[in-house]
């Protein structure tokens, strides 16, 4: 959807410049801890339960918990990238269904990228392990771009990641769809490290 994530790397520019990655295998071993502790985790709970407070119309819920990913983001550039995405969201589905506006509104401004994805899955009748899945693989596919573009690799390459991380995509699904609320935890400081380490970063061809 051309809601602008080609132009975040998630950190990813910051760890190839400092050659903490610089091949297939830390990539994909990288990926595969984010989607087993990392920040990805927390995102997709979040907007399962956006999708859950849209489908029964809870809108006290979608800003309750629009607010608490924005307060959960470790950096100003991740909480951006996220704003931003939403926003880019939100706007190209008010244009193709201007019946969720009262569930955009709700939610707030900023919106958060997981709560507008919650809101559209839910309004498109989505099933919510479906949902999950298209959003960890919407997120994986866009950081092997970033790393295709980065370390750099070949296409094949890249193909070969996204195939490698399917079962990895599919058991973190069915691990988040189980996560009670106090459960929602992260243990993503090597994200955040390089977040911040990206903000100031002389020469950037990403947003984060």
């Amino acid at each position: 959807m051309p809601i602008g994530a080609y132009s975040y790397s998630d950190g990813l520019e910051t760890l190839v410049n400092t050659s903490t990655l610089d091949n297939q295998q830390s990539l994909g071993l990288w990926l595969e801890q984010e989607l087993r502790y990392g920040s990805i985790r927390l995102e997709a709970a979040v907007m399962l339960r956006a999708y859950q407070a849209a489908r029964l119309g809870n809108l006290d819920a979608l800003a309750y918990w629009n607010a608490w990913l924005s307060a959960a983001k470790e950096t100003e550039e991740l909480r951006q990238q996220s704003w931003q995405m939403g926003r880019a969201l939100i706007r190209l589905l008010l244009d193709l269904c201007p019946e969720v506006r009262s569930l955009a509104d709700a939610a707030g401004t900023p919106c958060n990228y997981a709560i507008a994805f919650g809101i559209a899955a839910a309004h498109w009748q989505i099933a919510d392990d479906a949902s999950i899945l298209g959003y960890l693989h919407a997120w994986a596919s866009n950081l092997i771009n970033a790393g295709v573009k980065l370390i750099p690799l070949g296409q094949t390459s890249g193909q070969q990641l996204l195939v490698n991380l399917h079962s990895h995509i599919f058991l973190a699904s069915r691990e988040i769809l189980a996560l009670e609320d106090d459960e929602l935890c992260t243990c993503g400081w090597g994200l955040a490290h390089a977040s911040m380490a990206h903000e100031t970063q002389y020469t950037r061809l990403f947003r984060s």
